[in-house]
């Protein structure tokens, strides 16, 4: 007898088939067999998240079934372990389950994320033109770059360890070096390390390696980037950048650090720049120890300590933007260039360790600035945890691949956001449970509220998080995007929650008529009329539309994606955020980031250099 789960609506197929935590989903009917676009999907959500193909359903969600199901599943395994159709199967029999949905068959395929050693996984026979990602707005093929990227991380030998051709001693900046030493000593006082001379110490932390095989001798990577002068970081890695921001107040920066010559910009000199600046206003109660003196540390500034040296030594050091860290009076940002090696889902969970630059890793470690491999996380969040705030939020970008860690210094609850939602739910407020007021109060804080982020901050399972947030639409306290376990959830647009905005967008308006501006509807639906003719535009491009579109004027997400047509999810991930950090765009509500109802603004300096950067 076959094994066939019956179910009567989407959300019960997804927690029958039970494919782990995926994020992703895609409807596909069958009708003409299999769909050529099934490979395409199989190798982008192997590629990113991994996620769940449905075949026999329509993109609507009606399902239209498949007739003959046997043959059909016949000719998937025979095509998938076809080594001219992808280059690898990632699937076995229990990955493959047959569905009676609405008395029709549907078959329900769970694509796994693939491994960085299985990664990348490809349409045909060349990786460099059949490769697929996904996005908010489907599936795309990777660029040539993005291909190579994940070809070189499918290396197990760590990045770092490569030896420079043509870069000596004289390279690095020996005042580091001995810097180094000191910390070193300080650290670990009786290390045999440090009775080497400084080459002698480079080779035990693999800055300085000889290759058994070739029998060369060099500089490494991490060397180069942990001790190496301004110049030759920029002579060996053009897009090496490295920038702290800092905004405690106003619009303005109050601080910041950037490569700028003043200093050996080393990722060893930024270190030490960065974390005195990060740990200075951390209100924290220090501990005392057994002896009952004040200990030098917290697990907070712990937890600070190991998310800047995270995005240290997990960066692409080739990839685009640099390392990035900003500090706000509510939270932390770190973000690095490069993408996730192990899944999210493992990597929250701690204990599983896969460093991009292990030498790197080493360094910081035996200074004390790291913790051994695999606790880094569990660090982070321990630290947070016991302040009670928002677990941090780490968000995987693509186009650029960028990773960033956000460390709210956010109540779970905070009394701002309560109150808020109680003067509009009134009684009715008090009725929620703790879980369905969490959600909100997440909604509010964050914008948005999701199953992955209520899964983080509960640990409820993914189908009662689905059951639950449901049920607050149905209170008609949510307002749903997307579908099941994939939607997001985001507050309805509530007179009591944004007659703040309301006011503002009053004020604004009147201002841009006292200014005698043009028909602002007629004027912005021409600006963003590329962008909606054609449904694909170079990154460039798409970023001088929404420049010109929020020049002189304060424009929501909401706004802008609904004039050029796209997204609204996509384009904060992928243009408005970037755009933000670059300088090129403004934030209305900068000390609220996640604001609903927050609204961008373009830099004057961005428009003045349209002609010469577009």
């Amino acid at each position: 007898m076959k094994d066939v789960t019956q179910c009567n609506d989407i959300e019960k197929i997804l927690a029958s088939i039970d494919c782990g935590e995926s994020e992703d989903l895609e409807l596909k009917s069958a009708k003409g067999g299999l769909p050529k676009s099934l490979w395409e999907s199989y190798s982008a959500m192997a590629n990113t998240k991994g996620g769940i193909i449905l075949l026999g359903v329509e993109d609507d969600g009606k399902p239209n079934g498949i007739k003959e199901i046997d043959k059909l599943k016949k000719e998937f395994w025979n095509l998938i372990n076809n080594r001219n159709k992808v280059n690898a199967n990632l699937l076995n029999s229990q990955d493959v389950k047959e569905i009676l949905y609405e008395n029709v068959n549907i078959l329900a395929i769970c694509v796994p994320r693939a491994t960085r050693s299985h990664r990348p996984i490809f349409v045909g026979q060349n990786p460099l033109n059949g490769t697929y990602r996904r996005s908010h707005e489907g599936d795309y093929l990777c660029t040539e770059q993005e291909v190579r990227r994940m070809l070189t991380d499918q290396d197990q030998k760590p990045i770092d360890s490569r030896i420079l051709k043509y870069f000596t001693i004289n390279d690095l900046d020996l005042q580091s070096i001995q810097q180094y030493r000191q910390r070193f000593a300080s650290f670990r006082p009786t290390h045999p390390w440090l009775s080497e001379n400084d080459q002698g110490l480079l080779t035990k932390l693999g800055g300085w390696r000889e290759d058994r095989e070739t029998g060369e001798e060099g500089l490494t990577l991490a060397g180069l980037l942990m001790f190496g002068t301004e110049e030759s970081l920029r002579d060996k890695l053009p897009s090496y950048n490295l920038d702290y921001r800092e905004k405690l107040s106003d619009d303005r920066w109050s601080d910041r650090l950037t490569v700028d010559g003043t200093w050996s910009a080393n990722l060893f000199q930024f270190y030490l720049r960065v974390i005195q600046r990060l740990e200075a206003d951390i209100k924290i109660p220090f501990q005392l120890n057994s002896d009952l003196f004040r200990q030098g540390t917290t697990i907070v500034h712990e937890s600070v300590r190991e998310a800047l040296v995270n995005s240290l030594i997990h960066a692409d050091y080739q990839g685009i933007g640099g390392i990035v860290i900003e500090k706000y009076p509510d939270r932390f940002e770190f973000s690095n260039p490069g993408s996730l090696l192990i899944s999210k889902k493992q990597l929250l969970q701690g204990g599983i360790s896969e460093c991009r630059n292990k030498s790197l890793q080493t360094m910081f470690t035996q200074i004390g600035a790291a913790e051994k491999a695999g606790s880094g996380v569990d660090k982070i969040f321990r630290g947070w945890n016991s302040q009670h705030w928002r677990p941090p939020i780490v968000i995987e970008q693509l186009q650029p691949e960028r990773v960033e860690w956000i460390l709210p210094m956010i109540s779970l609850i905070p009394k701002e956001s309560s109150d808020r939602l109680e003067k509009h739910f009134k009684d009715k407020f008090y009725k929620f449970t703790p879980n369905e007021i969490q959600a909100l109060v997440t909604a509010d804080i964050e914008e948005y509220v999701d199953n992955v982020r209520m899964r983080q901050i509960t640990g409820e399972h993914p189908t009662d998080i689905t059951r639950l947030l449901q049920d607050l639409v149905k209170k008609d306290a949510l307002v749903p995007e997307g579908q099941g376990r994939w939607s997001r959830y985001r507050l309805p647009r509530l007179d009591s929650l944004h007659n703040e905005n309301h006011s503002l967008h009053n004020e604004n308006h009147s201002l841009h008529n006292e200014q005698g501006l043009p028909d602002t509807q007629q004027a912005l639906t021409k600006i963003a009329e590329p962008a909606k003719l054609k449904k694909r535009l170079r990154d460039h491009e798409m970023e001088k539309i929404i420049l010109e579109l929020c020049q002189e004027k304060w424009l929501t997400r909401k706004e802008i994606s609904e004039l050029i047509g796209r997204n609204s999810e996509g384009i904060r991930s992928r243009f408005l955020n970037p755009m933000v950090k670059h300088g090129l765009l403004r934030l209305r509500y900068p000390d609220k980031p996640n604001r609903q109802d927050q609204s961008y603004t373009t830099v004057n300096e961005a428009i003045s250099n349209l002609g010469n950067e577009f």
